[in-house]
């Protein structure tokens, strides 16, 4: 790993995400009696229809609707969600494995252990409700943005991120082992919990009260590489009298930023990472 990248004020932020400009048209009520494999579905609302168990695999949503529906168990691997919107909608183990979604508004969810390893997300936005058990496992997300919900141990082992935020949201146990994150911004998530993969932070923005919040698993395992020996943080930095990691004794200014030669007293706690730590504004996306 490389070191802390520190950003200051009035320096280049993190690229934003581009959220979906959703316009629905006029929707039609589905009333079809139930989902079918590699179906083509184009201006329909489906509202509170039960599809729990029922197999959508491949099927194309163009410009639907999908309101307080239930997806229990329902099959939509390598389905194509496409300038949709997912309102309230609830279920357990939904399979959307492989699936494509794009220009999507998911709203107020209610979903347990769904599978979205190996999809693709670009302009997806994501808002409240809660998610349990999220599998983004080898998924690709660009331009994602995650808002007011609640996140419980999402998996994004593997996973490609590109412009993804969390904005206001909870994270518990997140799992970031062997994903690739670039200008990811998680300064606004009201909680980060990481509970693997904290080494994959490279490309990632963080607060520096984020950085105190993470210190104890920074500190616990991981290691810093310089010039191809790694050091443990344990025996790097001293515990302060409430158990918390602090820096050695030292004096002076470190260099610790990759692009230029920011500086940052030595009396701050900077680990050795790649991630940024940050409260520099962002910069609109292109």
């Amino acid at each position: 790993m490389g070191a802390w990248c520190v950003e200051r004020q009035g320096d280049r932020g993190v690229r934003a995400a581009r959220r979906p400009e959703l316009r629905l048209p006029p929707l039609e009520a589905f009333e079809g009696g139930g989902l079918e494999p590699d179906g083509d579905y184009d201006g329909l609302e489906f509202a509170g229809a039960d599809l729990a168990g029922q197999d959508g695999a491949g099927a194309r949503f163009m410009d639907c609707a999908l309101r307080g529906c239930a997806l229990d168990e329902t099959r939509l691997s390598r389905a194509r969600l496409l300038d949709s919107a997912l309102d309230g909608v609830r279920g357990v183990g939904t399979d959307l494995a492989g699936a494509t979604l794009r220009d999507v508004e998911l709203t107020d969810a209610r979903l347990g252990g769904t599978q979205l390893h190996g999809a693709a997300l670009e302009r997806v936005w994501i808002r409240g409700g809660k998610i349990d058990f999220l599998n983004l496992r080898s998924a690709a997300l660009k331009d994602v943005v995650f808002e007011g919900c609640v996140l419980v141990e999402p998996d994004f082992g593997g996973a490609r991120l590109e412009r993804v935020e969390f904005v206001d949201c909870t994270l518990k146990g997140v799992d970031l082992s062997g994903a690739t994150l670039k200008d990811v911004d998680l300064r606004r998530a009201a909680s980060l919990d990481i509970a693997r993969g904290v080494d994959r932070l490279s490309g990632a923005v963080i607060s520096t009260a984020q950085l105190l919040d993470l210190a104890p698993v920074l500190a616990g395992g991981a290691g810093d590489r310089r010039g191809g020996v790694s050091v443990p943080y344990r025996a790097r930095f001293r515990r302060s009298s409430n158990g918390w990691p602090r820096p050695p004794r030292c004096s002076g200014w470190a260099a610790v930023t990759r692009r230029g030669r920011g500086r940052l007293p030595l009396t701050t706690p900077v680990w050795a990472s790649s991630a940024r730590i940050t409260d520099a504004p962002r910069r609109p996306g292109n």
